[in-house]
């Protein structure tokens, strides 16, 4: 097992529609928003975390490879593999890794170390300037409120923060490479999934659609599949 490569793949994620990822309020503000976003402690600014990302899109990946029922909810992982085993289940645990459990080093071994490293995704620098040009904020706070179907009023109004659609991320990841194997078709899926889904909270509401634009590998341009379930089939 040797490594041969480790490529580099890049872009820029684009905001569809507002995107929630929650960062958790310590403080109780007097007009503050109920949930508001994660944002850099350095300069402020709303970012996407790597980790909610890989979390994502391996979740997709687990549901269309159909392996959410052999580990029962939980993140498919190397004991699930007598359960499912597959080359593709495999391939996923080579991108994303797991958590090893029971009697699992012999196949931890053969599959080797996670493959994917996410980065976190800070907002695009050209994209920033020219909001703040325009004295626009990177934010907005939506109100959202559940319909008493009796009465017919609002109750539980909620104030949540989100990243305004538009928005541009610089989206950045590391690909290692054993053995000049191809893992990337699959991680291509993943993003395309990702494309037809949606990122963080919120989602059945119309959150977090987003696109990815200018992808390229080691420099290369790189498109997306135009179908992600022709891919599986």
């Amino acid at each position: 097992m040797r490594l041969t490569q480790i490529k580099q793949l890049t872009g820029t994620l684009v905001l569809k529609t507002g995107l929630h990822i929650g960062a958790g309020d310590t403080e109780m503000r007097i007009g503050g928003t109920d949930n508001p976003v994660v944002r850099n402690p350095l300069d402020g600014q709303p970012y996407i975390p790597g980790s909610s990302l890989k979390g994502k899109l391996r979740s997709l990946l687990e549901w269309q490879l159909g392996l959410v029922g052999a580990a029962q909810g939980h993140p498919f992982s190397y004991q699930h593999l007598a359960q499912a085993d597959s080359r593709p289940a495999r391939q996923l645990l080579q991108l994303f890794g797991g958590a090893p459990g029971g009697e699992t080093e012999t196949i931890v071994n053969e599959l080797g170390p996670t493959r994917l490293a996410f980065w976190d995704c800070p907002l695009a620098a050209s994209w920033l300037e020219a909001v703040r040009k325009r004295n626009l904020l990177s934010t907005e706070v939506k109100s959202e409120n559940s319909i008493n179907r009796i009465a017919g009023v609002a109750e539980s109004l909620r104030f949540t923060e989100r990243v305004i659609a538009g928005a541009e991320f610089d989206f950045r990841l590391s690909l290692k490479v054993i053995d000049d194997e191809d893992l990337l078709p699959l991680l291509l899926r993943a993003l395309r999934l990702l494309e037809a889904d949606s990122l963080g909270g919120s989602g059945s509401r119309g959150y977090g659609k987003v696109e990815f634009s200018r992808l390229a590998l080691d420099g290369a341009a790189l498109r997306l599949p135009a179908d992600p379930f022709a891919a599986a089939a």
